[in-house]
């Protein structure tokens, strides 16, 4: 009886512990929502190097708000380890564009390039 609940117990901790496989568009909105709070944290953990060193540039330039900024996803399209989410937030009311990649398995955003051509 002893060895069922030891089991029992050391199966539930490593069904917990495993990392959720997030969407592309779940992902997005964290990290718009990470942004705009300025969680560098949880925006690190979402975004490639090169994604989080594009936003914290744009972060550090931006005014403390303390409005609670809602994250509407308005589409998505994934073309194999490229996702490309178009989003709009109450922060301003015009939408945006993430790149995000597949990374060690999980979705990252990802600095969109100039010449990166998106579906939208």
């Amino acid at each position: 009886m002893k060895k069922i609940v030891i089991c029992s117990l050391v199966l539930l901790f490593i069904s917990c512990s495993e990392n959720k496989n997030m969407s592309p568009s779940e992902t997005a909105k964290i990290v718009a929502e990470s942004f705009f709070s300025k969680d560098e944290s949880v925006l690190k953990k979402h975004t490639t190097s090169e994604g989080y060193a594009s936003l914290i540039t744009v972060l550090n330039m931006m005014p403390d708000s303390d409005k609670n900024i809602k994250v509407e996803i308005l589409d998505e399209v994934i073309e194999g380890d490229i996702a490309w989410i178009k989003y709009k937030t109450s922060f301003d009311g015009k939408s945006g564009v993430f790149k995000l990649v597949k990374e060690n398995g999980q979705w990252k955003v990802t600095y969109n390039k100039p010449r990166d051509k998106g579906p939208f």
